[in-house]
């Protein structure tokens, strides 16, 4: 479904049409599909394969506000939470977005706040709840989970959710958009000197509950983006969990390897459980 009734706010001008590429690289054995230039900012509801239990996440792809790694870091994603009972909400969000700029081809605003993904991102939690009933989700259950340039719109949705990005444009819009749960995995963009979090994600002691995880070996992003974040959660007294692994580079997903650090999803069915997202599965 469209997230916005008409045209999306402060919309930039792709550099063409929207089209789906497939990569030569295989990770996990598999290619990745990526979607280009997205001018219609989307959601599309995964109903739980399992029985529901009350739980939405937005899933937030990847591809450094350029491309949407759509499979790998979406619609993957979606299939592993929807047997665990829950709903899952797939963003397709417009870009190329800041802080990214193709008509350069750089990021001259490397930590800019991504106006027109943030502002998919606040339109898409809000509307998760604002049809919590008849998607049989509860509205205090609603979480965010992302990868690389989608990390940081988590980071982004769990410091800024107060901060309008938009005009109002319908009742959909009085709903709060802050996540009750955030999920980064290999996120970018917070840190760029291994000690100062980017300001555009100061952290409020009302952020909510977060798991991150990152790799040592992380040569796109680093493994100081996720230290540097999980030191300001802590030190605005908010929930965190951190795993950090020696190998694993950046970009896996959830494709298993013989990288440990690939089976990071039993994690997180386990820290949602312990923050009452997920009921226990009695292990």
């Amino acid at each position: 479904m469209p997230l916005w009734p008409d045209a999306p706010p402060s919309s930039p001008a792709p550099p063409g049409p929207e089209y789906v590429s497939t990569g030569s690289d295989l990770i996990g054995g598999k290619t990745v599909t990526a979607i280009h230039n997205v001018s219609i900012p989307t959601i599309t509801v995964y109903p739980p394969s399992a029985p529901g239990n009350g739980t939405a996440v937005l899933v937030i792809p990847g591809g450094g506000f350029s491309i949407l790694a759509m499979d790998l870091e979406g619609t993957e994603v979606c299939d592993w939470l929807v047997q665990r009972g829950v709903t899952c909400v797939l963003l397709k969000y417009r870009i190329p977005s800041a802080p990214y700029d193709w008509t350069c081809d750089c990021r001259p605003h490397n930590f800019a706040l991504s106006v027109p993904s943030y502002q998919d991102t606040q339109r898409a939690m809000r509307l998760i709840r604002s049809h919590a009933a008849a998607w049989h989700v509860d509205a205090g259950k609603v979480g965010v989970l992302g990868f690389s340039a989608g990390g940081f719109l988590v980071a982004e949705a769990s410091t800024n959710f107060r901060r309008r990005v938009y005009r109002p444009v319908d009742d959909v819009d009085t709903v709060s958009a802050r996540p009750d749960f955030a999920v980064g995995i290999y996120p970018g963009h917070l840190t760029a000197d291994r000690a100062t979090l980017n300001p555009t994600v100061r952290v409020p002691k009302d952020a909510p509950p977060t798991f991150l995880l990152q790799a040592e070996d992380d040569h796109v992003d680093g493994v100081d983006q996720v230290l540097v974040y999980y030191r300001a959660l802590k030190e605005a007294g908010v929930t965190a969990e951190l795993h950090v692994y020696p190998r694993g580079g950046h970009a896996f997903g959830l494709r298993p390897t013989a990288e440990p650090i690939t089976r990071w999803p039993a994690l997180v069915d386990t820290w949602m459980e312990s923050i009452g997202m997920l009921p226990s599965s009695g292990k």
